[in-house]
């Protein structure tokens, strides 16, 4: 993301106060996941193949269905499932990218079912797709399978195009896991430390919910990803409690 953007304050408080935090409960969303449709591994596919089903466009630019595969058009917009929120649950996207890099990212945990593109920047968490954010006067916080200007990566193993990728998001409680091709980038939990904001198109701090929605970035004409596999399999019952890192 590479865009300024101004937005207000107040918005973000009537997004916390109207709305919360409450997690008592898993939403349906997931209770559906746990007894529908799922592979002999647990995985349940957000993506049918075909075409956008279970998916809603906001923002600018547009999200198609080419060869079997997610891509978008134009931007900067975000594709999101509508199916509800999602929590204590492991992510699956699988992706390449048009260029040797290109942008993108993957967006979790976002609190309220989104109206428009930038909200879910701001409130929610964006787990990068860039391998390379220096290109654009960026740092390590912006590096592909990091919290997007938050955490700071512990390995760098996003391949360039055309090749594909695998990330896996764990969502445990207010703990994050994200592993790329097999490696771990990202080991954050609610209220752990974070750099300063330096850019007024980053994410403002503070916590988010352990159930949110889900959505894949478009960025623009330039910044093309192919996304082939978005799937999501819930925790098994003894890890659904976040009980610290693992």
């Amino acid at each position: 993301m590479k865009k300024t953007i101004l937005k207000s304050v107040l918005f973000g408080l009537i997004i916390f106060l109207s709305f919360g935090y409450s997690n008592a409960s898993a939403p349906d969303a997931l209770l559906t996941l746990q007894s529908n449709n799922q592979d002999t591994a647990g995985w349940k596919q957000l993506f049918n193949g075909t075409d956008l089903t279970g998916w809603k466009h906001v923002g600018k630019g547009s999200m198609s269905v080419e060869d079997g595969m997610i891509r978008g058009h134009g931007g900067m917009g975000l594709l999101y499932w509508t199916g509800g929120k999602l929590g204590n649950c492991t992510i699956r996207v699988v992706y390449k990218m048009q260029k040797e890099n290109s942008n993108s990212g993957v967006f979790i945990r976002i609190p309220i079912e989104p109206r428009e593109e930038w909200m879910p920047v701001f409130y929610g968490y964006e787990v990068q797709i860039d391998n390379h954010p220096e290109t654009s006067g960026e740092d390590d916080h912006h590096v592909t399978g990091t919290l997007y200007s938050l955490t700071k990566p512990l390995a760098k193993p996003g391949k360039p195009g055309p090749e594909w990728n695998t990330m896996e998001i764990t969502l445990n409680g207010p703990h994050t896991l994200v592993y790329v091709n097999g490696e771990k980038v990202t080991d954050y939990t609610e209220g752990d430390p974070v750099p300063p904001r330096k850019f007024d198109f980053e994410p403002y701090h503070g916590l988010r919910p352990d159930f949110g929605y889900i959505g894949l970035q478009n960025h623009g004409d330039n910044d093309v990803v192919y996304f082939k596999e978005v799937a999501v399999k819930p925790l098994a019952k003894t890890n659904s409690n976040h009980n610290g890192r693992k």
